[in-house]
């Protein structure tokens, strides 16, 4: 259950980051980047896995996320292209930062939950206990639509404007989406600290 949350963030790698990507400039010299190629930061930093580890990067990737919006508006208002749709004077690789931590955490996560499956969970429920991290996955990337549904719903009932809705990216306030998701990937790490303090490996429990 704690992975759920940690897809919820994932979710946005592949929706919002890539829009981000999208607004701002994306040469790499005479190279031309596609924003969806961005998921491979994360790759070439993998090291070990630790489940733990990988939720607490989702917390900084999130935190990371806010702050990287918070300059592209920044940039936006200040070279008058706030209403346009004219790549930014600005580096999409400022959103790969959200890429490494988040997709990081993801890899951490999940080959950590594998690992805890293979040495904890019986071998007749292994295969079960794979299959929940496809689960996992569904119900985080659904949950995602959720909140932006909820987000929007709410902040329109106490503004003109929703968070998340337009055809204008510069419009919307997603730093404070990311800021909320921040604040849940904390609260879900507090959930998971809570079970994983009270759980009792199987090699501290003796012979069966």
């Amino acid at each position: 259950m704690s992975t759920v949350m940690l897809n919820c963030c994932l979710a946005q790698l592949s929706t919002f980051s890539v829009q981000q990507a999208a607004t701002m400039n994306t040469k790499l010299g005479s190279l031309k980047v596609p924003p969806a190629s961005l998921p491979v930061v994360p790759v070439l930093f993998y090291h070990d896995p630790c489940t733990g580890t990988g939720l607490v990067l989702s917390i900084v990737g999130m935190a990371i996320a806010a702050l990287v919006e918070i300059k592209r508006k920044k940039v936006a208002a200040e070279s008058g292209l706030i209403n346009s749709a004219q790549p930014l004077p600005i580096t999409f690789l400022w959103v790969a930062l959200q890429y490494l931590f988040l997709g990081s955490a993801d890899l951490f996560t999940l080959a950590g939950m594998m690992e805890f499956f293979f040495t904890e969970a019986p071998s007749s429920m292994r295969s079960l206990a794979t299959a929940l991290s496809w689960a996992s996955l569904a119900i985080g990337y659904y949950l995602s639509s959720v909140i932006v549904s909820i987000v929007n719903s709410v902040t329109s009932a106490y503004r003109q404007r929703p968070w998340l809705f337009g055809s204008n990216l510069n419009h919307y306030h997603l730093e404070r989406f990311y800021w909320l998701m921040c604040l849940l990937s904390g609260l879900n790490f507090v959930h998971f600290l809570f079970w994983a303090n009270r759980y009792k490996y199987r090699s501290m429990q003796g012979p069966e």
